[in-house]
């Protein structure tokens, strides 16, 4: 059994830059994918990113490719996504999650492939 927390989400005008984090505690130590995903009102859950187990691959949709970084800190069980550039599109209920494997694989982004979740973290984009 594990746990996720998302923290980081609030208000920011277009332009500018939040960091969200994912803190993992649970009975494991193992280290796993994590995925990031989020959701507008009225609108379906879309995949983000996704950061392998050993920080050795990354992934990014389309849409955030070139202004969101995703990073982890293990020692800290912490997964970053920084964004900068926000647009007012980028505002949703941001998640993390991960199907708890060492991979990101071919379906990263795709929300009923997961295992684990967190509550989720308010990000608005908006002046």
């Amino acid at each position: 059994q594990l746990q996720l927390v998302e923290s980081g989400g609030g208000l920011v005008q277009p332009g500018g830059s939040l960091r969200l984090s994912c803190t993992r505690s649970g009975s494991t130590l193992d280290y796993y994918a994590i995925s990031w995903f989020r959701q507008a009102p009225g609108k379906e859950r879309e995949g983000v990113s996704c950061i392998s187990a050993s920080n050795s691959s990354t992934y990014y949709a389309d849409s955030v490719k070139g202004r969101f970084t995703i990073s982890r800190d293990n020692a800290k069980n912490t997964v970053f996504l920084q964004m900068n550039n926000l647009k007012p599109e980028d505002t949703a209920v941001y998640y993390c999650a991960t199907a708890t494997s060492k991979s990101c694989g071919s379906s990263w982004y795709v929300h009923y492939g997961m295992d684990y979740w967190g509550k989720g973290t308010l990000v608005t984009v908006s002046s």
